[in-house]
């Protein structure tokens, strides 16, 4: 009896070791790395720069993640979005940043262009600003988890003058007895531009806006026309007109987010970009349209573009597709070796005078090259995917490439 009492009892206390053992090992916790990156933007608050559009004006910069073995891999992601959005891929602008590289900056002509073309931020209104770095692993024998850091910054827009407008006209004894309708531009929505003729009288821009009709008004008052110059405006009820000495094409422009108008007389008028180039024989091009020819195109017959001239300037042109990939933009469709000849707007050749392709970053103005050289007629621009719409400023040598 002594002897079964004393296996029980031994029985039960192994048992109890067993499982005491077992609990211990069944809540011990995985051994959590030391993570080493840190995330810090060069200022928490920012006011963009209307000035200094193209420069840098914020940077995030971060130190490196935590060291593993020379069979991991590392690469960093990071992401911009308005807080809220969740860095939606609607909304989010996603960077696979190159190796060795532990930073990312923006301009202020970036962030404002995103602000009211994809993040639908209100004119004039602060936001926030999330900005996310992963770092993550590849290859290896173990899996290693991925560092994450995020911040975040307010920014300050740039402050513009904004009115609100269901309709802008035209009107006046310079005009006529009916009122013209000014449409907006496609470069610029905030835009409205005309090209009509005019008698010796009185120009009215009057602006309907929920049923309401005010003036468009010099900000200094003045009725003489600054012919061909940019000038501030504002708005009022009383009816304000500019004199038109001289009969004749003038053309009108009102920028409602700059809060400018400029009136171009026949004296002023804006010319088409013209160019010379030589193929099978010289030619003179009038630009008012263009043709994209290289591996967008398989380099065969060139793809028209159908272009729309700006009513702003007729050196802007205005085009809305979706063809995305490598090309130059030359001026002439013909599918013989003069598209390899004619004169091409392109990626400018870079300071050595060397050929080179470039990607256009989406709502970022670029620099644009164009002649007959070999090196501009061998440099290329890559449209990122999604693009639908290529401003080309032929004036200013620019190209802006949006999604909207």
């Amino acid at each position: 009896m002594k002897i079964i009492n004393y296996l029980y009892k031994t029985l039960f206390l192994l048992s109890v070791v067993l499982c005491q053992s077992s609990c211990k090992q069944e809540i011990q916790d995985i051994p959590k790395v030391k993570e080493t990156m840190e995330l810090q933007p060069s200022s928490e608050n920012i006011t963009l720069d209307e000035v200094n559009l193209t420069k840098d004006i914020v940077t995030f910069n971060w130190k490196p993640a935590r060291a593993q073995s020379d069979d991991h891999l590392v690469s960093y992601s990071t992401m911009l979005d308005v807080v809220g959005n969740n860095f939606g891929t609607g909304t989010a602008i996603f960077n696979y940043e190159d190796d060795n590289v532990l930073s990312r900056s923006f301009t202020s002509e970036q962030l404002q262009n995103w602000a009211n073309e994809k993040w639908g931020i209100p004119a004039n209104k602060s936001f926030t600003l999330e900005f996310r770095v992963v770092a993550q692993w590849e290859g290896g024998a173990t899996f290693e988890a991925p560092e994450v850091r995020t911040v975040r910054i307010t920014v300050n827009p740039i402050k513009t003058v904004v009115f609100d407008a269901d309709k802008v006209f035209l009107s006046g004894s310079a005009v006529g007895a009916t009122k013209v309708e000014m449409p907006k531009t496609l470069e610029n929505l905030d835009q409205y531009a005309y090209v009509l003729n005019l008698q010796p009288g009185e120009l009215e821009i009057p602006v309907e806006f929920n049923g309401e009709t005010n003036y468009v008004v010099t900000s200094d008052g003045s009725a003489e026309l600054n012919d061909g110059n940019a000038v501030g405006i504002k708005m009022r009820e009383n009816v304000f007109s500019w004199k038109i000495e001289t009969a004749g094409e003038y053309r009108v422009v009102v920028n409602m987010q700059k809060a400018t108008a400029t009136i171009y007389s026949p004296a002023k008028a804006l010319a088409p970009k013209i160019v010379t180039w030589t193929g099978d024989q010289p030619y003179t091009t009038t630009v008012m349209d263009l043709w994209m020819h290289g591996s967008i195109n398989g380099w065969g017959t060139p793809i028209k573009m159908d272009c729309q001239v700006s009513l702003a300037d007729p050196q802007v042109l205005v085009y809305t597709g979706g063809k995305v990939g490598s090309t130059k933009f030359i001026v002439t469709g013909d599918n013989s070796n003069n598209k390899n000849l004619a004169y091409a707007f392109s990626a400018p050749p870079t300071t050595e005078g060397v050929a080179q392709t470039l990607t256009l970053t989406l709502g970022k103005v670029a620099e644009l090259g164009g002649g007959i050289t070999r090196a501009n007629r061998n440099s290329y621009f890559t449209i990122p995917a999604t693009t639908n719409v290529l401003i080309f400023d032929l004036r200013n040598m620019t190209i802006l490439g949006l999604k909207r």
